[in-house]
């Protein structure tokens, strides 16, 4: 694990406070998060490709009330991370919408939790109104860790697993990927126009 693979997941960590903790400036989107991140690991070119393949997969699901899309910021993260160690991004980007999406079953899991926590902190709020400010930044950093260790455990699992299967994957295997990778844009455009047809009428 090098120290720009380091620094993406700090990063990306970070991004994912945008989704629904803390500003929500849409940094966290992957049309924007991906790039970003892209100029850690020096390849702005992956960066920008993951974001558009991010968006248009992921384009059709909103975070509205209760529902919890996969991570774009994860699916980015991780897809750079595992390119910056030297893994194909046809097959970097496939472990980043499995990372996305296990990582919104952990979201899940985690929000069911902390509801006992925020008991706990609102109590104390209403006990001493002026530890507001200390009781929020305690709540943004705790994200922020269970964020880092979740983006960075996976991306260690799936990169120490792909660098030692990468050489006894077929040639064939790399043809599906790629081809299954290419075909990304044209499965998330598939999905916008019906919606949009439906907006239409």
């Amino acid at each position: 694990m090098t120290p720009e693979v380091f620094m993406l997941c700090v990063f990306a960590a970070l991004l994912e406070l945008d989704t629904t903790y803390a500003f929500q400036l849409t940094f966290s989107r992957g049309i924007i998060a991906a790039p970003l991140m892209s100029l850690i690991t020096g390849d702005v070119m992956a960066g920008i490709q993951i974001g558009v393949f991010t968006e248009l997969i992921f384009a059709d699901v909103s975070p509205l009330g209760g529902i919890l899309p996969p991570s774009a910021v994860v699916c980015s993260a991780v897809s750079l991370a595992l390119n910056a160690m030297g893994i194909d991004l046809y097959f970097a980007f496939f472990f980043g919408v499995t990372g996305s999406i296990l990582f919104s079953v952990a979201e899940k899991f985690m929000r069911k939790n902390r509801f006992k926590w925020l008991v706990f902190w609102e109590r104390k709020i209403l006990q001493k109104p002026n530890t507001v400010n200390r009781t929020v930044a305690l709540a943004l950093a705790t994200s922020f860790l269970m964020n880092f260790i979740l983006i960075f455990i996976f991306t260690w699992l799936c990169g120490n697993l792909m660098l030692t299967l990468l050489p006894y994957i077929p040639m064939k295997a790399h043809f599906a990927c790629k081809f299954a990778y290419m075909a990304v844009p044209w499965i998330g455009l598939a999905t916008l126009v019906p919606a949009f047809r439906l907006k239409a009428r």
